[in-house]
């Protein structure tokens, strides 16, 4: 099937996702040093203009990081009255300080003063996006802001099946999990819950 998601709410979900399971029962981080996100962000240079040589620091990482906290906050906020993802049940950012990090992350794109003057018209400066650099962090926030506004968040869901931390968006009315391993892994668990209860009533 093709992928008809939009690149705001690609690189939205990429990011949120950078978090997850780590194949052995724990949560593993892709951006747990600066050379995670300089091959994070390398991978999408598609999606991200200007990022093809981009090399992380810590700077950078911490701002990122504290970004996808708002943005994982943000996706637990859209999946109600579902329950969010298990790697964010416990440490959720509340929702006004989530908001407040994305604002001033998405706010961070440097601008320059542009000189618009029709021949019948007084002279108008714009600002608009300097040419020169671009900030990692406020186009991420930017895409985030641009996903959740957007008609794609309603169909945002975070998955529950056992050991998973994504979120994922629904793609047909009776989709439950991101991928199929993960359905398979809830319905052998159901399974074997039932089985356990039938034992225990014998």
């Amino acid at each position: 099937m093709q992928d008809t998601t939009n690149a705001d709410t690609r690189l939205a979900l990429d990011l949120a996702l950078t978090v997850r399971h780590d194949g052995h029962g724990g949560v593993a981080d892709d951006l747990s040093d600066p050379a995670g996100l300089t091959a994070w962000v390398r991978e999408r240079a598609d999606a991200l203009p200007g990022c093809s040589d981009f090399a992380a620091d810590e700077t950078t990482l911490g701002a990122v990081r504290d970004l996808r906290a708002a943005v994982r906050a943000l996706f637990a906020r859209a999946v109600r009255p579902g329950e969010p993802s298990p790697a964010d049940a416990a440490r959720l950012l509340p929702v006004p300080e989530a908001l407040t990090r994305l604002n001033t992350a998405a706010a961070r794109t440097p601008t320059v003063p542009v000189l618009h003057w029709r021949d019948d018209a007084e002279p108008v400066v714009h600002r608009q996006p300097s040419p020169r650099g671009t900030d990692l962090t406020a186009e991420l926030a930017q895409a985030a802001i641009a996903f959740l506004s957007g008609a794609d968040r309603r169909r945002l869901r975070a998955c529950h099946a056992p050991r998973c931390v994504r979120y994922f968006l629904k793609d047909h009315p009776r989709q439950e999990w991101c991928k199929p391993s993960c359905g398979n892994r809830a319905r052998v668990a159901r399974h074997h819950e039932r089985h356990r209860k039938q034992g225990e009533g014998a």
